[in-house]
This record gives C-alpha cells, structure tokens and sequence, in this order.
C-alpha cells in the first residue's frame, strides 16, 4: 500500500463524515472543528450535496446551541437526553479522555445520532443539540450520566445537584396530593 492510498481514504472518510453533518444540519463551524476542513470546502460540499441529493437540509447560521438547561426542561428531553447519551456511551464517545473532534469520533458522532433518530419516532434533540450534550457530559461538570435513584436508570442530571436524579417513572406526579415527599 502506498502512502498516497491512506492520504487518500482519509480524506475521503473527512468528506463523508462531513456530508452527514450536513444531512443532520449542522453548523458550519461545528464540521470545521470536526472534520478540519476548511469554510470554502463545507460550502462546496454543501452546494454539491444540494446538487445531488435534491430536498436541501436547513442551512442554520449564527451559534451553536449553549445552554445545558436545555436537556432537563420537560420529562421528554430529560429521555430523549438518557436515550442519546446511551448510544454515545455504547460506541465510545462518552469517557474518552481526549474528548478531542477527531475525524473517528465524528464518525462515531454520526453513527450515535442516527441510531438515535431511528429509536426515537419524533426526535427532540437536534444534531448541534447532540454535539453540545457530548460536550457537557465530556467535561462531567453542567451535566452528569446519573443511575435513578429508585430504579437504577441512566438518567442525565444536573451536575450541581446533590442527588442522583429520579426518572419520569419513579418521580411522583406534578400536583399529586403526596408528592411533597423528598426528592
């Protein structure tokens, strides 16, 4: 094997994890910092794309969500953030010590988030949604994977809080008569 061919097939896993980041309408910031290439080249990847596949993914500009709070507002993106977090654990993503963009993880990014979307029938996290959760749960400090408390669930939960969060099944219901009972 020449040095060339592996040159050659690098690149070209770099072009391909990138056109999946378009197809999940990610940032073009965010292929930068994952793939290495450069603006000019998502562009032409993007235009091309177009070219080919027809429909165009959403074409979204200015930053990249930042909130970590997004991920435990309601039950259902509490799930949705156990399911996604699950599947980055299961292929590697999550504990990784470098935490580094390398084209691999991409890859691996990629891979998490569709099994994701083909899990979940409508999808509540987004891809650059997925990327900052990665990102928090990587520097183990905003957000933390947590087991309930009650049942031993993987659960994403506040990296401030005191205890281990509860899951929607085991946490008494909203308004219920009983449920001044400790969290």
């Amino acid at each position: 094997m020449r040095i060339s061919d592996d040159r050659y097939s690098r690149d070209r896993l770099r072009l391909d994890v990138a056109m999946h980041f378009i197809q999940h309408e990610a940032r073009t910031r965010t292929i930068r910092l994952w793939t290495g290439l450069t603006d000019d080249r998502i562009r032409k990847l993007y235009r091309s794309y177009q070219a080919v596949a027809g429909p165009r993914p959403a074409r979204h500009r200015g930053r990249s969500p930042q909130q970590s709070g997004y991920f435990l507002r309601t039950a259902r993106l509490r799930e949705h953030s156990a399911a996604l977090a699950s599947l980055c654990g299961l292929v590697g993503l999550i504990g990784d010590p470098s935490g580094a963009g390398g084209i691999a993880r991409a890859a691996l990014l990629c891979h998490a988030y569709e099994a994701y979307r083909h899990y979940a029938q409508e999808p509540a996290i987004s891809f650059e949604h997925a990327v900052l959760l990665l990102a928090r749960l990587q520097r183990n400090a905003e957000l933390r994977l947590a087991c309930c408390r009650s049942c031993g669930a993987l659960r994403v939960g506040d990296g401030f809080a005191l205890r281990p969060p509860r899951c929607g099944l085991c946490a008494p219901p909203a308004g219920h008569v009983g449920s001044r009972q400790p969290v």
